[in-house]
């Protein structure tokens, strides 16, 4: 198990490599200097020459990057052009509401997704299948920012049920953070439920049809024993891993999500980092974002390794 591990790493590191390089050349792309924005209206030569000097922004971009990744690799991440705060910080203060969004959106989606996955594939071919699918379908097919805003709309403007938007520290208020979280992880966790549905009930047909399936059947076990205990126990095989990695998406891709709550984590972060020309704040946030998901997806084939009992003996 350790040797596959390694192995694993050993092809991560090449990923991470690249992703980097990517991270820094797309950044040189963009348009604008940072430097005109922090040096103010004046735009006095000697500051910006001064400004110049202290960010290394004069040196060739080679020397910039290696710079760069040398001190990312012993934690230090640069500082924020905007804010003058270390980027580690930042990150550091915004991953905690991203990760506790990441995780209640999850169990939505666990809730949701696998009993109706196990629910359509008992009932295939009934009416029961067809609504799963088409709530699924509908699921995959509407854009996460309309769904929050008719939320917003009906939720709270019209019902006001829950906050419409902001965050509270769990430490502050518990209750309250907890509000103010439901919708937005709701928001997120339809459309991973949608994934889990489809892939839940392919998986539990795929098993259902198994010589062992029917020969627990023959021998008079119920119904709900043969489903639960024996069908769903091996269904989950890939289950387990496609929720690894979803949960890895969630970490990156919850930007539209935390814009309409006005949620302060990674994705509030990096649209503002955009907008101010913040590079250290985009390349760092984005770096994290891919060693996060590198890191699920070495997760998830370990998890796959783990509950596969012919895969954990290869390895």
């Amino acid at each position: 198990m350790l040797r596959y591990i390694g192995r694993r790493i050993l092809i991560a590191i090449p990923t991470l490599i690249i992703v980097s390089i990517m991270v820094f050349a797309l950044q040189k792309l963009l348009p604008g200097d940072p430097v005109l924005t922090m040096a103010g209206e004046e735009r006095d030569p000697q500051v910006l020459a001064y400004l110049r000097e202290k960010y290394r922004l004069d040196d060739p971009i080679p020397v910039q990057y290696f710079a760069w990744i040398g001190s990312a690799l012993t934690g230090n991440l640069g500082i924020s052009l905007r804010t003058d705060i270390p980027v580690l910080e930042l990150i550091l203060s915004k991953l905690p509401v991203t990760i506790e969004l990441a995780i209640m959106a999850m169990i939505v989606a666990l809730a949701i997704g696998i009993p109706a996955g196990i629910i359509s594939a008992v009932r295939k071919g009934t009416a029961v299948d067809y609504t799963a699918n088409v709530i699924a379908l509908s699921g995959l097919s509407i854009p996460n920012f309309w769904l929050g805003i008719m939320l917003i709309m009906l939720i709270s403007v019209r019902w006001k049920l829950l906050p419409a938007s902001g965050y509270v520290p769990p430490t502050e208020d518990l209750w309250l953070n907890i509000k103010t979280m439901l919708m937005p992880a709701f928001v997120l966790g339809t459309g991973l439920a949608a994934s889990l549905m489809r892939h839940t009930r392919s998986a539990m047909l795929g098993v259902m049809r198994s010589d062992y399936i029917r020969t627990a059947r023959a021998k008079g076990l119920l119904s709900r024993k043969v489903i639960l205990k024996h069908a769903l126990r091996n269904a989950l095989v890939p289950i387990v891993t496609l929720s690894t990695l979803l949960f890895g998406e969630l970490l990156a891709g919850a930007v539209l999500t935390e814009q309409i709550f006005t949620i302060p984590g990674f994705g509030k972060l990096i649209v503002d980092a955009v907008f101010n020309r913040d590079y250290a704040v985009v390349q760092g946030v984005v770096l994290c974002t891919a060693v996060g998901f590198i890191f699920m997806n070495l997760l998830a084939d370990v998890l796959y390794v783990l509950v596969n009992p012919r895969l954990r003996h290869a390895a």
